[in-house]
């Protein structure tokens, strides 16, 4: 896998004591609690990898840290939350990235949000559809239903494209939409948000879901009347909203956590705004 660069420095905690307290309460939400990237004395290397919904932030946050601390590298890639799993555990990378909750059985990891991020239906341009219940994109993706004149609009076989397996987009979508349906096989299944985007553009009759900052000259479903929008999804009215996660095997270094405190400051949830996330506080 290719990884993009840039840059971070060294952080030095004051004792280990310390570096504990700070990574436990680095899951909070809480004003008081963000914690704030000070350090001036850094230097090193971090790799990041995982979730294609994760990664633009990733990327952006990594070169705004550089421009504060010169003397790091930090290298992002993708490759989907599974993936940043699997090398987050195998040790390859220092920081996993995932758009799902962690599970039970990932219980040597440990994760910190770093944003909110919405799923959207998305649709060909050219569909007159402008709105479904849940209920009816659950019945469409497990195969009840099967053409578009079956829930009001022009007659016409729908195609699916959905995220592969061990997707975090995939695994929220299964929770909040399908809950106890499976998404039929006919599906077809991209490894990315972006492979999503470009072949519902591209296919009349399509229907598919993606991370909200990956929608671009695509059409936007709403959903249960509710628009797919950065302020629906600030005050909850909007159903499909996640939370975006760093993960790292275990308690990680000083590098490593000062970057995680950074994505997590206000600085870094600027950008995160600034890109189209929602902040973890609002």
């Amino acid at each position: 896998m290719a990884f993009r660069k840039s840059g971070i420095r060294f952080v030095v905690f004051l004792s280990a004591v310390f570096l504990t307290l700070s990574l436990l309460t680095s899951g909070c939400e809480s004003p008081k609690k963000t914690p704030e990237s000070g350090r001036t004395d850094i230097s090193g290397s971090i790799k990041e990898a995982g979730s294609t919904s994760v990664l633009p932030l990733a990327e952006s946050l990594a070169l705004e840290f550089m421009k504060l601390h010169k003397d790091v590298r930090v290298e992002t890639g993708g490759g989907g939350s599974g993936a940043g799993v699997k090398q987050c555990v195998a040790g390859t990378v220092d920081v996993g990235a995932i758009s799902r909750d962690l599970k039970l059985t990932e219980s040597d990891l440990i994760s910190y949000p770093v944003a909110r991020d919405a799923i959207a239906v998305i649709v060909n341009p050219g569909n007159p559809i402008n709105n479904l219940k849940a209920d009816d994109v659950a019945r469409i993706y497990s195969g009840e239903v099967t053409d578009w004149s079956q829930i009001g609009g022009k007659s016409g076989r729908i195609i699916l494209f959905a995220r592969e397996e061990g997707s975090g987009t995939r695994d929220t979508f299964d929770s909040i939409v399908m809950r106890q349906k499976k998404i039929t096989p006919d599906a077809l299944l991209r490894n990315s948000n972006g492979e999503v985007q470009a072949a519902v553009s591209q296919d009349a009759t399509a229907i598919g879901f993606v991370s909200l900052g990956y929608v671009y000259g695509i059409k936007i479903l709403e959903i249960n009347g509710t628009k797919c929008s950065f302020e629906n999804c600030q005050n909850g009215s909007y159903p499909l909203v996640r939370r975006l996660f760093f993960i790292t095997k275990g308690i990680p270094n000083e590098t490593v956590t000062e970057f995680i405190n950074f994505a997590r400051s206000d600085a870094g949830q600027k950008i995160a705004e600034k890109m189209g996330f929602v902040p973890l506080v609002y």
